[in-house]
């Protein structure tokens, strides 16, 4: 056998793995199926998954799961925690774009889960009788429940930078707002000349859209926390005990310092993704508003001599390759 390779056995048959690597057949496989956008899953569900992992390990071993194996209950919650904290997010390799609902990248988070808790235990990867990425790793869980939780935790920490970066450009906006209170200028209708207003005024109606959209994206995070983990497959539960379904989520919320609760309906909250087309709009709606203040920023700033010329922005940069004026 080539030193390079190590040979793993999923349902299907042999797959030969890369002798170094973390994760496993699964993953292997996905690679080849799923070679489409050329660009793992965002680093942040990469650690959102970690942490989502650890949730259910933490729950599965206060169960009773790995009772008398304390060094391998031990390396697999440090090594979900490693993949939480960013270390193991570049073995993390599944496509982003991918068939069945994340099970690729569920698959390659066990996997990588698994490997390096063998590594802690001083164990070769592959050697999946000692720590399985199935029996173990997905211990009570389905893709179906962790993606989706996994999903929500990453958006809701990325909406959090996001609605910070909104409030800092509202707050610049403001601050013009009253900066310009008392320059008088020319409003405009369709282009056109209409009544007198003040450079203030427009300032601040660019702070109130983005108000709005801080407001929206703080408003549907209370939706994004609400998570279907312990619903497994479908949203019954099936193969959970009742009393794994009740804690994990707490333990879950303990971990993120996020509020999750678990929904009152499982089934409902697996079966529908409706929240994320909300998220996808709230974010269209924000790029609308700035691509808006852009465009009305280089309008006022067009010119400087046969343009409008009202407003001078920051100069960056030449603006041109023939004309050195332009900025």
């Amino acid at each position: 056998m080539n030193d390079d390779v190590r040979m793993e056995r999923d349902l299907l048959g042999e797959v030969p793995v890369p002798a170094g690597s973390l994760h496993g057949a699964h993953t292997e496989r996905a690679l080849e199926n799923f070679p489409l956008a050329g660009r793992p899953v965002h680093t942040e569900l990469a650690r959102a998954y970690g942490l989502v992992k650890l949730a259910c390990a933490r729950t599965n071993r206060a169960l009773g799961a790995w009772d008398g194996d304390d060094a391998k209950a031990d390396a697999i919650e440090r090594a979900c925690r490693e993949l939480a904290d960013g270390l193991l997010e570049d073995h993390i390799v599944a496509d982003r774009l991918q068939g069945g609902a994340g099970t690729s990248t569920n698959m390659n988070v066990n996997e990588v889960i698994a490997n390096r808790a063998l590594q802690l235990l001083g164990q070769t990867p592959g050697s999946y009788e000692r720590v399985s990425p199935l029996d173990d790793i997905n211990l009570h869980q389905s893709t179906n429940d962790t993606f989706p939780t996994a999903l929500r935790l990453a958006a809701i920490k990325l909406l959090h930078d996001l609605e910070e970066e909104v409030v800092s450009l509202q707050e610049a906006f403001q601050q013009k707002e009253q900066q310009f209170a008392h320059i008088v200028k020319v409003g405009r209708t369709q282009y056109q000349d209409a009544v007198l207003t003040t450079l203030g005024r427009e300032m601040g109606a660019y702070a109130e859209a983005l108000n709005r959209d801080r407001w929206r994206i703080y408003k549907c995070e209370e939706r994004l926390r609400v998570v279907n983990l312990g619903g497994t497959a479908i949203g019954t539960g099936f193969a959970a005990p009742r009393q794994y379904i009740f804690r994990v989520v707490d333990v879950l919320r303990e971990l993120s310092s996020i509020g999750f609760a678990r929904a009152e309906n499982l089934t409902e909250a697996t079966q529908n993704a409706d929240v994320f087309v909300e998220v996808s709009g709230i974010l269209k709606a924000h790029a609308m508003n700035l691509l808006k203040i852009c465009g009305d920023l280089r309008l006022l700033s067009s010119g400087p001599e046969a343009g409008l010329g009202e407003i001078r922005l920051p100069q960056r940069q030449a603006g041109s390759s023939i004309m050195p004026g332009k900025v």
